[in-house]
């Protein structure tokens, strides 16, 4: 098995070189779950403002089903945690330590119930192989085990797909993955 650090260059790499535009009939499968699980409740969805050539997710806001979600943006505390802070697209974004945007803090940082998450590279069995910091483990890690229940779908490109990914303690499994072939 292949160590997670050549797993990650070898992903970000085939992510760049095969990336392309979806529209937003991407998001249909993830509407229809929405609709089904959430239909009489607004909605908390995290999203990741895209880069690095990751699934462009501001295509939500080109639904019709936008005006039930409350979209919220991770901001990074720190070393070791993030926090999610409420946003829409036409607020302007600061730059953080890594280069990513992330909102300006101007209200309460909130526990979303769903969090769209980027990632490398997945497998089938919902594993995940993020960009080596830990945030979204250890944020995910904090509120299921206080009981919280958090919906996680991992956003990517089928061609990010691998047999079996390296796992450790400190990883957390998806509940979800969607691509342009569906969510599984």
């Amino acid at each position: 098995m292949q160590n997670k650090n050549i797993l990650r260059k070898k992903y970000f790499s085939i992510r760049k070189k095969n990336y392309f535009d979806i529209n937003p009939d991407f998001f249909n499968p993830l509407i229809k779950l929405l609709q089904k699980n959430y239909n009489k409740q607004k909605i908390n969805l995290s999203i990741y403002y895209p880069s690095f050539f990751e699934v462009n997710v501001l295509k939500l806001f080109d639904i019709n089903f936008k005006n039930k979600i409350n979209f919220f943006l991770p901001v990074l505390r720190g070393l070791n945690s993030m926090n999610f802070y409420k946003w829409n697209n036409k607020e302007v974004l600061q730059v953080n330590k890594f280069g990513m945007l992330e909102p300006f803090i101007k209200s309460n940082q909130v526990i979303p119930n769903i969090i769209l998450v980027p990632l490398l590279s997945y497998d089938m069995k919902k594993n995940r192989l993020g960009y080596g910091k830990g945030f979204y483990d250890r944020y995910l890690k904090k509120y299921l085990t206080s009981h919280i229940n958090i919906l996680t779908i991992g956003i990517a490109f089928s061609f990010q797909k691998y047999n079996k990914l390296p796992v450790s303690n400190n990883d957390v499994k998806l509940n979800y993955i969607l691509n342009e072939k569906g969510i599984f």
